[in-house]
């Protein structure tokens, strides 16, 4: 039974194990007519299955997984992309019903449309190839020679970014083809490249706070790095671990050690020690919620990157129970007076523009949560601002560092103001990592979840 189970799983829906013994000659009907370990269901009662769902010559076309019926516990297809020669799954009535070919035996298309010519190249009936994100079959039937590929949203998509470059001039800002998003689909992009979950819900709750202050005595520009060019901690990479929550929390926080302990406690806190062991409500590189991570780091503290180094995976806790450094396995910190866990007190959420200016100004870089459309993925260089035709596709929530501000000229007549940004996507990615962003018009929702918080320096 092993063995026929073996078989099963070669089809895209796993059998499950038999219910009862009148199945035994039915699987063993499937087992014997199987070819080079791959199930044939021809062999088994005609159903109806295909029939049952769909008119005739009305079945599916391309891949569609949701075109199937239940057969011995498992499932077959009534989908083009059912046949082929190494993984076919097709029903026992799919020829019949779907491509009205009655003989029990399937015929060989003839030689001179057995091939298809694709994109420069030719593929045998029945070979599979990859197109980006989308897998593609060479399908040589009823006398014509055709390629049938999935239709997923692909990550990077050349024409959206031609689009953007035709109208960088007046857009202000240019796109590019990043190699390494190549063969993803928009929706992995989106669920592990981002990982915030729900900001209007842990973020609005936030007591806000507001400084007193003279917004004519902001400057035009600032550059968290030019004022404090030892306690801004570096670019992040977050690989394909949906960590932005836990990322961009970290690095504020450190950087705010460094700066309110006026150079005392540099360090860069430990974003797996977030990741993997505040897990009540979290997701790890699933994503994770703000206000659970601030918690997390206000209650139990965190240890340095050097003691607890990233991996970008979702694992066990290591450091369940330790309340101090050298309990921890840590090495001496840059303050000996240091023997806890870095702490900070409550997070609190800033209002508008101008509130979030000072509070950069006066005590680092903040954490905020932006929108991340399709077109975001492209940025190259400029001041961001998304395309219309972007918000028709998915999109998530992404937690970035601000660490300035400033303006630049602009077609418009008025200076075009932006934001400076941290990303956790490597130094390759924008402006050797960072991204500007358009200012004071809450762009991708930027402005709406900014977060700050108090180091607790010795």
């Amino acid at each position: 039974m092993s063995t026929i189970v073996y078989y099963l799983r070669k089809t895209r829906a796993h059998a499950s194990k038999m219910r009862s013994y009148e199945n035994v000659s039915v699987m063993f009907i499937l087992l014997l007519s199987t070819v080079q370990g791959v199930p044939d269901f021809s062999g088994l009662p005609p159903g109806p299955y295909c029939e049952a769902r769909y008119r005739s010559y009305e079945c599916c076309p391309g891949r569609q997984d949701e075109c199937s019926a239940p057969i011995l516990n498992t499932t077959c297809y009534c989908d083009d992309f059912c046949d082929r020669h190494e993984e076919g799954d097709c029903c026992p009535d799919y020829w019949r019903h779907c491509k009205g070919i009655e003989s029990d035996v399937i015929p060989e298309p003839p030689e001179e449309i057995r091939r298809c010519y694709f994109e420069g190249k030719n593929y045998n009936h029945g070979e599979t190839f990859q197109v980006n994100c989308n897998k593609c079959k060479c399908s040589a039937l009823n006398g014509r020679a055709e390629v049938l590929c999935e239709q997923n949203r692909c990550l990077q998509e050349s024409e959206l970014i031609d689009e953007i470059n035709l109208l960088s001039s007046t857009l202000g800002w240019r796109a590019r083809n990043y190699s390494e998003f190549h063969g993803r689909t928009l929706r992995e992009g989106v669920k592990l490249l981002l990982g915030t979950l729900n900001p209007s819900q842990s973020v609005y709750k936030m007591n806000s706070v507001r400084r007193i202050y003279d917004p004519e005595s902001l400057p035009q520009r600032f550059d968290a790095r030019s004022r404090w060019p030892r306690q801004i901690t570096a670019v992040e990479d977050q690989g394909w671990c949906a960590a932005s929550w836990a990322i961009s929390t970290v690095r504020v926080a450190s950087d705010r050690f460094a700066i309110m302990s006026k150079g005392a406690e540099t360090v860069a806190l430990s974003a797996q020690h977030l990741i993997s062991c505040n897990q009540r409500g979290q997701e790890g590189c699933n994503g994770g919620h703000l206000d659970r991570a601030w918690m997390f780091l206000r209650k139990f503290g965190l240890v340095d990157e050097s003691c607890y180094p990233w991996r970008g995976i979702n694992e066990e806790c290591k450091l369940r129970k330790r309340t101090n450094l050298k309990d921890a396995g840590c090495r001496a910190p840059s303050n000996p007076l240091r023997t806890e866990l870095y702490k900070v007190g409550p997070a609190y959420r800033l209002g508008n523009e101008t509130d979030i200016m000072q509070e950069i100004l006066t005590s680092g870089p903040v954490q905020a949560t932006m929108r991340v459309y399709q077109d975001f993925f492209y940025y190259a260089s400029g001041v961001y601002k998304h395309l219309e035709i972007a918000e028709r596709y998915e999109s998530g929530y992404h937690s970035v560092r601000i660490i300035g501000w400033g303006e630049e000229p602009s077609h418009r007549g008025a200076p075009l103001k932006y934001w400076l940004v941290v990303n956790s996507w490597g130094r390759n990615w924008g402006e050797d990592g960072l991204f500007r962003i358009q200012r004071g018009t809450n762009e991708c929702e930027i402005e709406s979840f900014v977060l700050g918080v108090w180091a607790k320096t010795i």
